[in-house]
């Protein structure tokens, strides 16, 4: 079997099935990954979402027998929607972030990952191979630094000199022993934008973050929302993308190579009020091909509901107030009780005044207290 000769063919036939940047490196242990693995778990920086074994994320063996290499693979998303809906009074939007906008690119990846796999075994019948994306075990990031995508910038994402750091990252853990290819150079520099740029101060330092008090992170959580982030959220429904907006590498990058990603304004940039009477038919209908729904549909109206407070506006009280009255959970009712205060008027206070003297929930019960207390 002549490797190189391989190599180069599947290389071109990636960017035949649509992957805009392909790198290969060896199967070897990520060691500089686990001892970062082990600091971040020490300061309980971890999200919770990441593979809780840290020796299966830098240690392909245990994923494949014998692995000789991996494959990174990187496709570029859009930055910027071709189609473009603004907020009007009344009718104030919420903004998922770049990376959940078109098809759910968990699907994507896996689609051109199958192809490249399919590929391969009709070359090199007989050959093991092991795909994932994102949630697999391995770090996307890790493997597509070592395999030269990208270098590992400030923001804790891969930047890569052509599309930025706006690209998706899959893998493949193979029996066939690639060449690796180099990885680059940190190209940061001393520049810490994405550092100054983070509402929360979750980048702790370049290359180090708290996921706990992530943004990103945070639209995810099903739980109450703490107060000291409320505010930073603004009408965020899912994700953030301030340390990438901030990067100067990413400026004027913005690609529309794939006809999947291409944002659906309504659906990217979606109309608040509505989400709250939303059933869960109706948020997959609309919502669930995207990435930012996996979490289900009570995260993006606790967003949601946040986003409405962020705007003062009045035209969602009734709607609040519904919530806060009938809605079964206590993190979208405290949540509403919360938004009600922020926005304030006579209407507001009144619901917030009758909810009290019925509300047996203790959290919500606080959440009331934490409205009424803007009226002081």
């Amino acid at each position: 079997m002549d490797i190189i000769k391989l190599k180069k063919e599947l290389i071109a036939y990636s960017k035949e099935i649509g992957i805009d940047k392909i790198g290969f490196t060896t199967a070897d242990t990520f060691s500089e990954l686990k001892n970062r693995l082990i600091r971040q778990q020490e300061l309980n920086y971890q999200s919770g979402f990441e593979e809780p074994n840290i020796e299966k994320r830098v240690t392909p063996s245990l994923l494949l027998d014998n692995p000789q290499s991996i494959i990174s693979i990187a496709l570029a998303y859009p930055a910027k929607m071709s189609i473009r809906v603004e907020s009007k009074k009344g009718e104030r939007r919420g903004i998922f972030s770049r990376a959940s906008w078109g098809m759910d690119y968990h699907h994507i990846l896996r689609d051109r990952l199958k192809k490249l796999e399919e590929f391969l075994l009709t070359k090199v019948p007989g050959a093991r191979l092991k795909s994932m994306v994102d949630t697999g075990e391995l770090s996307d990031r890790a493997v597509a630094e070592r395999a030269g995508i990208g270098w590992s910038g400030k923001n804790c994402a891969i930047i890569t000199p052509e599309f930025g750091s706006y690209v998706y990252l899959g893998e493949m853990i193979t029996s066939i022993p690639f060449e690796p290819d180099t990885p680059l150079e940190d190209q940061c520099g001393t520049c810490t934008r994405c550092i100054e740029a983070c509402p929360t101060g979750a980048l702790v330092q370049g290359g180090q973050i708290n996921a706990s008090s992530c943004i990103s992170f945070l639209t995810q959580t099903k739980e109450l929302i703490p107060n000291e982030f409320r505010d930073k959220i603004g009408n965020r429904v899912y994700g953030c993308d301030s340390c990438q907006t901030a990067c100067p590498v990413n400026k004027g990058k913005n690609f529309h190579f794939h006809i999947e990603m291409e944002p659906n304004p309504e659906i990217s940039k979606p109309l608040l009020t509505p989400m709250l009477k939303m059933s869960n038919r109706e948020f997959k209908n609309q919502f669930g091909h995207v990435s930012g729904a996996w979490r289900g549909k009570k995260p993006i109206q606790r967003n949601a509901i946040i986003a409405l407070a962020h705007f003062k506006d009045e035209t969602a009280i009734p709607e609040l107030t519904d919530v806060l009255q009938n809605e079964a959970s206590p993190v979208l009712k405290g949540t509403a009780a919360w938004a009600l205060g922020k926005i304030g008027g006579k209407n507001a206070f009144a619901a917030l005044e009758k909810a009290k003297k019925h509300e047996t929930d203790i959290e919500v019960q606080k959440e009331i207290e934490k409205g009424l207390r803007f009226f002081k």
